[in-house]
């Protein structure tokens, strides 16, 4: 998570307000940093009930930057969170989240992805055992 902290503190750190002092602008460097590897911990320890990561960052973060660099600001925010969460989605997906227990790749009515845990040696849960039937013949 480090790297996603860290380039999304790059593409921002030079929007920092211009017309402050350098002593100021380097504090708000240093909390800027601060805050975006406060936010990437925060998704990694939690990423289920983390709501908005990308817009508590940028509310956060947003007294640091001119008025003109707000739109700016909020687009590499959630450019950056958004790559991290995709990130976090794919390793939940394989297991590094569970302790190493892989998830079924099935999806619920509702579109979610299936909690349970597959089958030994498959890729889908009992509920869903004959989607990997299908999945074989597809192949």
């Amino acid at each position: 998570m480090y790297q996603y902290s860290r380039a999304i503190y790059r593409s921002l750190k030079d929007l920092i307000d211009p017309y402050t002092d350098e002593r100021t602008r380097l504090e708000y460097r240093r909390a800027l940093l601060a805050e975006c590897e406060l936010t990437m911990s925060r998704l990694a320890a939690d990423p289920h009930y983390f709501a908005r990561p990308d817009r508590t960052l940028f509310q956060d973060i947003r007294r640091y930057f001119p008025i003109t660099a707000q739109a700016q600001v909020a687009w590499a925010v959630r450019e950056g969170v958004g790559a991290a969460m995709a990130f976090i989605d794919q390793q939940i997906e394989a297991g590094a989240f569970d302790g190493g227990v892989a998830r079924c790749k099935a999806t619920t009515r509702k579109g979610k992805a299936c909690q349970r845990t597959p089958l030994p040696g498959r890729d889908y849960c009992p509920s869903h055992q004959h989607l990997e039937a299908r999945s074989s013949l597809a192949a």
